[in-house]
């Protein structure tokens, strides 16, 4: 035994070193493919935000130069764009045409603006406040058309933005280049309004060295972002440009709101620089899941998997010892079940002499001095048969109880058939079955075989009921024959009388009572419940037949 579990120790130490030299090889390679995956993810969707970005750009281009316009007085200059426009389904907010217009042309621009139908065709800044003309020695860019025109944007036209803190650089800055700029994140439509960029390309007329306006696009952020994945590897934001610790991402519900960036972040972020707008823009990428985490659990299971597989190899090698255990658990099996068999040929013995003893009393009872032996035969065979009947029963539910609806058999009692049966359905103790089997056969038995006075056979019911509250419930049987006086009846024995008055409420713990009414004879047995059904005599037999367990 020593020299097997040295041998067994042994092995279980090579396992476990195997085991956690396997799970730090398969962390490492986790990490190593978790990263690989989420840098391709990331370039990946980097490389699509570009050719979004890209496509917009190029709308803008081209709407700028399909511009061949005499005059920019005008507040139908994207009429001829629109279909364009909608043919490159970029999924702009607003697309808008800004014309750099002198002082001397705000009034026909006014005019312009009056006649297309616009809300508002007042000259105003851009927040909304009437623009002071008098000594206005410079030119204003004016909002002249948008797309779409709906009851949210018709208001906007008559706004000069050069004053503007964002667009205004954002135009000077195109004006200055001569191609489209970007503008920095700003809430689009209204103050509370998505935020997004607004991308401005200028427009030069014919022959024209500066420009007569620029064409605009607005663009929400998310979208731009595509930060809607939601079985993507990674998170994405956007820096924000105008503060290094400040970031732009995008809620559940799409929307874009401002966090500050926390340097104690446990994930390092991962950063991807994309162009828009002659400008460079840095997405910010935080993976969804912590790889850490991931591979550690992964060398955990091959840990698990190395260690249970150890297990099973040393189990082998302890089979042995296993076998010594097994034999010495048969022997205390074997050792049991001899002091079983002893205790259940004990119980037997004691139930026979139980059961030799009632017989001897019947056959005493019955074959009393003077009898008719011709009577006393036949009370004898019935009486032996009920009683056989009863030990039938028993050892058929390995004398767990009997029915108390089967002692009404037709081969225990005579009348079987004039006997209307009625209770609840309850399984009486073994020494409970055997008085009240003998009880049923006495009251069956003296009932009247003739006929009564009206000329009817009698009419038998057998009735028991449960009242009370555990423990103290009580069992109530009421035995009345139809049909019949106390002429008619067969006169009960001297061993049915001590049966019905003394032997059966005693066995039971109960009373009884006999007596006659005016068309039958009734006989009532009340007893506890605890007597009737004897659950202490049950768990003895219970364990007696219970299958033997290894100690």
């Amino acid at each position: 035994m020593v020299r097997l579990g040295f041998i067994t120790g042994f092995i279980a130490l090579i396992g476990v070193l195997l085991s956690g030299l396997a799970a730090y090889r398969v962390h490492d390679q986790e990490l190593t493919v978790d990263g690989i995956a989420l840098a391709r993810a990331i370039d990946v969707h980097a490389s699509l935000v570009q050719d979004r970005l890209t496509e917009r750009e190029l709308l803008a281009s081209v709407a700028s130069g399909l511009f061949r316009s005499p005059s920019v007085i005008k507040a139908n200059m994207l009429q001829p764009l629109r279909s364009s426009i909608y043919a490159f389904k970029t999924d702009f907010v607003v697309a808008g045409w800004i014309a750099r217009l002198r002082p001397e042309e705000l009034a026909a621009a006014r005019t312009e603006l009056a006649n297309a139908g616009f809300t508002n065709p007042t000259i105003r800044r851009y927040d909304d406040t009437p623009l002071q003309t008098a000594g206005l020695g410079r030119p204003v860019d004016l909002l002249m058309d948008v797309e779409p025109r709906n009851a949210e944007t018709m208001g906007f036209p008559g706004r000069c933005f050069d004053e503007q803190p964002i667009l205004g650089p954002m135009l000077a800055r195109a004006m200055s280049e001569m191609k489209p700029v970007a503008s920095d994140p700003l809430p689009l439509l209204r103050a509370d309004g998505p935020v997004g960029v607004v991308l401005a390309a200028p427009v030069l007329q014919d022959n024209g060295a500066q420009p007569a306006g620029f064409v605009t696009f607005s663009y929400e952020l998310a979208p731009l972002m595509l930060t809607n994945d939601d079985l993507s590897l990674f998170s994405v934001a956007l820096k924000d440009p105008r503060s290094d610790n400040t970031e732009l991402t995008a809620t559940e519900r799409s929307s874009v709101v401002s966090r500050t960036v926390d340097p104690q972040s446990p994930a390092p972020p991962v950063y991807r620089t994309v162009s828009f707008g002659d400008r460079d823009w840095t997405l910010t990428y935080y993976a969804k899941t912590n790889t850490m985490n991931r591979a550690r659990q992964t060398a955990a299971i091959v840990a698990a998997i190395g260690l249970a597989l150890t297990a099973i190899v040393c189990g082998l090698f302890g089979y042995v010892a296993y076998n010594n255990l097994r034999l010495s658990r048969e022997i205390q099996v074997r050792i049991g079940f001899e002091r079983r068999l002893t205790a259940v040929i004990d119980e037997l013995n004691h139930r026979v002499k139980n059961i030799l003893a009632v017989i001897q009393s019947i056959v005493t009872r019955t074959l009393r001095h003077g009898a008719d032996i011709d009577v006393a035969r036949e009370l004898l065979i019935g009486r032996i048969h009920a009683m056989s009947n009863v030990v039938s029963l028993l050892s058929e539910s390995q004398w767990q109880g009997v029915n108390l609806k089967g002692l009404f058999e037709a081969r225990a009692i005579p009348h079987a058939d004039r006997i209307a049966v009625s209770g609840p359905d309850i399984t009486v103790s073994a020494r409970a079955a055997q008085s009240l089997s003998l009880l049923f056969f006495e009251l069956a038995s003296h009932s009247d075989e003739g006929l009564s006075l009206v000329g009817k056979h009698p009419h038998i019911v057998a009735h028991w009921e449960v009242t009370g509250e555990e423990p103290e419930t009580v069992f109530h049987f009421r035995w009345e024959e139809f049909n019949t006086s106390a002429a008619t009846r067969r006169p009960d024995s001297d061993f049915s009388l001590i049966l019905l008055d003394r032997v059966a409420p005693e066995a039971l713990g109960g009373t009884s009572k006999r007596s006659f009414t005016d068309v039958s004879y009734v006989y009532e047995l009340t007893a506890p419940m605890e007597t009737v059904i004897d659950m202490s005599e049950r768990d003895r037999t219970e364990k007696f037949s219970a299958p033997l367990k290894p100690v």
